[in-house]
């Protein structure tokens, strides 16, 4: 449980103007040092802080109120090691000042309340004890009392030994204060700062909705020493980085220290709610008549459902949104690329977006698997839908996919029950969920991310139970039937809304989405916030009833 991290002093001592940087030995100026934040300008590596100077850097000038944790016991086993633990104690409050290894604040950023508690590895390395764990504690029962978010700076090697089985019972006990915070939908942010390992990587660090980290931190059960004592396995260069951690979907995003004011304004703001009347100001593009739909060449329409150009939902999101936050990860090691997804505010109002990435160009394509995700992309999109529903937020979807990944490593890893699950989720979420079908709407890969109140479809997209070659492959046994499969299969807008799988059809511009991006972003985005406004404020056991019922009619001669 406990991990030993090696923490020299990565500046120096004294009072010299000048200091070596830890990681590329450059020579930097204090001064400018610490006005960057003490970041090395060169390489980018980002020094260590005091709890003291994290709260200062996080909270609004002189808006910090202390937040002091009750009493906890002093030196539980009396224990004693090459010195005694409680001089080791005296002598970490008389270096740091501090009570213990955390400190507690609550204020505000930005003008938006919250609570931060900030780890200090000066104190005992940062190790979580008694005190610490009731530090953690009070933080998410102020949290909860106040009504605001919390936000965790970690830096720890792990559990405090000399407190025993005291500081093991410091897991669930942090675990359990804010899974109330859980319960009542309140942000939860974690910022993991270098290093973080053994009981609070095990317990707080990565219970938080959103987990950011610092370039370069390192974050882990168990530390790269006690790895190699332990099964003599040599470990790779950059193992459990943050850049490691974000490859492995084990962390939302890397954030440098210069943006995280910007980072964590636009989560806090994720808090704010709208006037009354939100999206009013909108009309409603949305033809709703089949009649109103152009008729039109199906392989025509097959082939600009797929144009490179269409705006995807990255270019949607740029245009639609502010404050967009991207979240990263499935937390059970892969992050797929093929579906995206965070929090931002639309109009103002927060909103959760998910939708699959195909990209503009062959590069981004390849990269991004054709939008084609795996089951780490819908498990990555089950919790975001989750945490849309804690925070009480909408949710928007954007479909745009052949269909999810059919290789063998998806079925390994549970392809169907991913989907299945994802289909769940979207189901009972007690929001207002609302699907834009944008370009390709391929079988369940599709269906995962459009089991919502509002399924809407845009003019030159398709929605289908398998793609229109393989169609033509199984039932035609020949692939060049392409376009009579198509036809046959009723992929278009028009027979679409006619057979009522989708409730609305949104215009393009003449020959397409691709000919007019900018266009096509604002029609969809009007069409978008035209379908929200009718469905907020209803409650969300309505909303469940209502889109049960919906899909529930499908194949039945009830409409």
């Amino acid at each position: 449980m406990t991990s030993t991290v090696d923490r020299a002093d990565p500046v120096g001592g004294g009072a010299d103007d000048w200091l070596a940087c830890r990681k590329c030995q450059s020579l930097l100026y204090r001064k400018r040092f610490d006005r960057l934040g003490r970041v090395c300008p060169d390489c980018g590596w980002h020094g260590p802080l005091t709890a003291r100077q994290w709260l200062d850097r996080l909270l609004d000038a002189g808006s910090a109120r202390a937040v002091l944790p009750g009493p906890s016991v002093h030196d539980p086993l009396e224990f004693t090691d090459l010195v005694p633990y409680a001089v080791r104690l005296q002598r970490a409050r008389s270096a740091t000042g501090m009570a213990d290894a955390v400190a507690v604040a609550q204020g505000t950023a930005r003008g938006r309340r919250l609570v931060v508690a900030a780890m200090d590895f000066r104190f005992l390395g940062g190790s979580l004890g008694t005190a610490a764990g009731e530090a953690i504690a009070t933080a998410a029962e102020t949290a909860l009392a106040e009504r605001v978010p919390l936000l965790v700076v970690t830096a720890s090697g792990g559990a405090r030994m000399q407190e025993g089985v005291l500081s093991l019972m410091q897991l669930p006990k942090t675990i359990n204060a804010m899974s109330a915070l859980d319960e009542a939908g309140l942000l939860t942010v974690t910022l993991v700062a270098d290093p973080t390992f053994g009981g609070v990587a095990a317990s707080y660090a990565t219970h938080s909705d959103v987990i950011l980290a610092e370039p370069g931190a390192r974050m882990g059960f168990a530390g790269a020493r006690v790895i190699e004592q332990t099964i003599r396995q040599r470990l790779p260069d950059g193992f459990q980085t943050a850049e490691f951690l974000l490859d492995h979907g084990l962390v939302d995003g890397v954030c440098p220290r210069a943006e995280l004011p910007h980072t964590l304004a636009a989560l806090l703001a994720i808090g704010d709610r709208p006037a009354t009347g939100w999206g009013r100001d909108r009309a409603d593009p949305v033809w709703r008549d089949p009649d109103q739909v152009p008729q039109q060449s199906i392989d025509r329409l097959v082939r600009l459902s797929r144009h490179f150009d269409r705006p995807s939902t990255l270019d949607l999101l740029t245009a639609w949104t502010d404050g967009f936050v991207e979240l990263h990860g499935d937390r059970l090691g892969e992050d797929c690329p093929a579906i995206v997804g965070g929090l931002a505010r639309l109009d103002g109002l927060p909103v959760m977006v998910i939708g699959h990435q195909k990209g503009n160009s062959t590069a981004e394509l390849v990269r991004r698997g054709f939008g084609m995700s795996s089951p780490a992309g819908y498990r990555k999109a089950i919790r975001l839908m989750r945490m849309a529903a804690k925070l009480g937020i909408p949710v928007i979807t954007l479909v745009d996919t052949p269909g999810a990944y059919p290789g063998r490593t998806a079925e390994e890893h549970g392809q169907a029950h991913a989907i299945a699950q994802c289909l769940r989720t979207l189901g009972g979420l007690p929001v207002p969920v609302v699907s834009l079908i944008t370009g390709e709407g391929g079988s369940g890969g599709a269906l995962a991310l459009a089991v919502a109140d509002r399924v809407l479809i845009c003019e030159h997209a398709i929605y289908s139970v398998i793609s229109p070659e393989g169609c033509a492959a199984i039932l035609w046994r020949d692939p060049g039937a392409a376009a009579a499969a198509a036809a046959a299969l009723r992929v278009d807008a028009r027979s679409l809304l006619r057979l009522g799988v989708v409730d609305g059809v949104v215009p393009e511009p003449g020959g397409g989405a691709h000919r007019d991006p900018t266009a096509t972003t604002s029609l969809a985005r009007d069409a978008v916030v035209c379908a929200l406004r009718e469905l907020l404020g209803r409650p969300g056991t309505e909303l469940v009833a209502a889109r049960r019922a919906r899909f529930r009619r499908f194949g039945t001669t009830e409409r």
